[in-house]
């Protein structure tokens, strides 16, 4: 018997919860993220401003530009996105056993065996929908498939507020169709080696023997693409595994070179990635800068603490200086950029008094600033309150 696995997608998800939020911002562009004037991106926006061309990671220089006067500019509120979102995880887990959350505004269920207690496929995702809707005011697209990959895809596929069943019998008609661009591990670096053999579709993948595949790709991406491109994929979900790291990057709509936007898009990651490893009770000790250069060219930048932090001045200081030290600031254009957290602590280690001089200590008051920072703002909003970062940090 074939499984049924659904992927649900938030729609918007951040300026949604602000649209919910302020009835007055409804129909009208709402960006969420840095603000006109200055040098920060677009986290997301809503459907409205979207019609504009205006999309996620997009400089906010250039969003404002496009967008009419009646747009709404907001910072990010995670505390209160957070509660949302526990809030719809907590929902979801009323419907199945297996949920595995796998971002902010995204899950993954298991549906198997379902239809004996709900009804069609259909019904389960008109369920799921209705009761996200009825807990917090918020749509959803939902994707229902055989395993992961067509779930996600089927939620993609229709937005926003879609519904789509792809039936294990039907997956290749719904794959074939599809850009290359949606097999995982197909990218602007190896598109072009499939392109070159006349590769245009997901179907014209599949036709290749695997032994092309493998020789243009290599012998691990070129299974990968062979067994994607016949929908092949994990078909479980993992409620219960265990986070190895936080991480938040952004993929910018134009490349970027000035310094001044990647390190206010670092900074915005970090308290992203910092706040969420203080509410799951988390300390890491090894800060992780991931960059993308024009035009696919990525990489991986880590530095290990003497001591586990969650400390977002921490991590964006860290982020910063591993991205100075490179010297791609200013000279290359950059793609992607984004930090990671991991090497997990139980508890944050003692500051140690005898660290590298280039290393960043924490202080000794950080634990009770950031509890009193986080209690004012799970509680009013981070709009009231925002931990102040240099203009230059050392």
């Amino acid at each position: 018997m074939s499984r049924l696995i659904m992927h649900i997608d938030l729609d918007a998800f951040y300026a949604a919860v602000e649209q919910r939020d302020r009835p007055a911002w409804r129909g009208r562009p709402v960006v969420v993220g840095a603000l006109p004037g200055g040098r920060g991106v677009v986290a997301t926006c809503s459907y409205e401003a979207r019609r504009y061309g205006v999309r996620s990671a997009m400089p906010i220089a250039v969003a404002a530009r496009r967008l009419p006067p009646e747009t709404v500019y907001v910072r990010p509120d995670m505390a209160r996105y957070a509660r949302v979102s526990r809030e719809i995880m907590r929902v979801l887990q009323t419907l199945s056993p297996a949920v595995e959350p796998v971002s902010i505004d995204e899950a993954y269920l298991d549906c198997s065996g379902l239809e004996q207690l709900i009804g069609p496929p259909e019904v389960i995702g008109r369920r799921a929908k209705a009761a996200i809707r009825e807990a917090v005011g918020l749509t959803a697209s939902v994707g229902l498939g055989p395993n992961r990959l067509i779930a996600k895809l089927a939620s993609d596929s229709h937005k926003p507020d879609g519904l789509t069943l792809v039936p294990a019998e039907q997956v290749q008609a719904f794959l074939d169709p599809m850009p290359l661009a949606v097999l995982r591990g197909v990218g602007v670096k190896t598109a072009p080696r499939l392109e070159r053999l006349g590769l245009r579709t997901v179907g014209d993948v599949r036709r290749l023997p695997l032994e092309t595949l493998r020789r243009q790709l290599g012998a691990r991406a070129g299974t990968a693409a062979h067994q994607q491109a016949r929908g092949i994929a994990d078909d479980r979900v993992y409620p219960e595994r265990e986070r190895q790291s936080i991480s938040k990057e952004t993929t910018f709509g134009e490349d970027v070179t000035d310094p001044e936007a990647l390190r206010e898009t670092l900074r915005w990651a970090a308290q992203e990635v910092a706040y969420i490893a203080r509410q799951e009770g988390r300390a890491g000790a090894v800060v992780t800068l991931k960059v993308r250069l024009h035009p696919f060219e990525t990489h991986t930048r880590s530095r290990t603490l003497r001591a586990a932090t969650a400390d977002d001045l921490l991590l964006f200081r860290t982020a910063w200086a591993l991205l100075q030290a490179e010297d791609w600031v200013g000279r290359r254009a950059v793609r992607l950029i984004g930090i990671g957290l991991s090497g997990w602590h139980a508890e944050p280690q003692q500051r140690d008094l005898f660290a590298d001089s280039g290393e960043i200590p924490e202080r000794s008051d950080d634990d009770r600033l950031h509890a009193t920072l986080d209690a004012i703002r799970d509680k009013f909003g981070k709009g009231m309150i925002q931990r102040g970062v240099g203009r230059r940090p050392s």
